[in-house]
């Protein structure tokens, strides 16, 4: 695995940045598995633990402020949120779906339950979901909910990335040991994609970079025209 994000030249960057400040809508709301929108153009979604900084993220990644709301109650996103991306309603690029945060303790048993449940049939029934980006604090590291949620998309075989967040709050010094550690614990996942990005959603640190991946993703599946 490489800790470095060796495969997005400035194509790509300029490409992802292109795609991430054009019109982004939402569209979609999915409380269980029966309001699932039909299939449609490719789709990533990012998951993470409450208040991981999911939503700051997906707002810096396409420059605005209040596309997905932010909250200090943790639980707050509690369905899965479609969001379209392209030039026009008639051109779609891209689906992201924002996920419902988990490990929050105080969300009842019963809609944790209905949650998982949602999550699993999402996973394993979505043909034309690309990516699963798996956001972790990365103050913290991978603690025994991102576990379950990573057991949970290999088990589906669905394609994920590390994305740590908070870069900000960390030490110069303890990030690449943070990054090196992460690797090491996706060594032997089998679903797991072979690159961690840091980012921080305060001072952009490596948006451009995930953006970039996107986009290389996006050109790899047919989802957008080769650079």
């Amino acid at each position: 695995m490489n800790e470095h994000n060796a495969a997005q030249g400035p194509d790509f960057i300029e490409a992802g940045r292109k795609l991430f400040s054009g019109p982004v809508d939402f569209i979609w709301a999915a409380a269980k598995s029966d309001d699932l929108p039909p299939l449609g153009p490719p789709e990533i979604a990012f998951a993470g633990r409450s208040n991981v900084g999911k939503s700051s993220l997906i707002n810096a990644l396409t420059g605005r402020n209040t596309l997905a709301r932010t909250s200090n109650t943790p639980g707050r996103t509690q369905q899965l949120n479609f969001f379209a991306m392209g030039p026009n309603p008639d051109d779609i690029r891209l689906r992201f779906v924002d996920m419902p945060g988990y490990g929050y303790a105080a969300v009842e048993k019963t809609k944790v339950a209905n949650w998982n449940k949602m999550l699993k049939d999402y996973l394993r029934g979505r043909a034309s979901l690309l990516r699963v980006f798996v956001l972790i604090d990365g103050r913290r590291g991978i603690k025994d909910n991102d576990v379950e949620m990573l057991d949970m998309l290999d088990a589906s075989a669905v394609s994920y990335q590390v994305i740590l967040t908070k870069r900000d709050d960390i030490k110069l010094a303890d990030q690449e040991p943070m990054i090196a550690a992460t690797l090491a614990a996706l060594r032997k996942r089998p679903a797991a994609f072979p690159e961690v990005l840091f980012t921080s959603s305060e001072t952009g640190a490596q948006i451009p970079e995930l953006r970039a991946s996107i986009m290389k993703l996006l050109v790899e599946h047919g989802g957008a025209q080769s650079l």
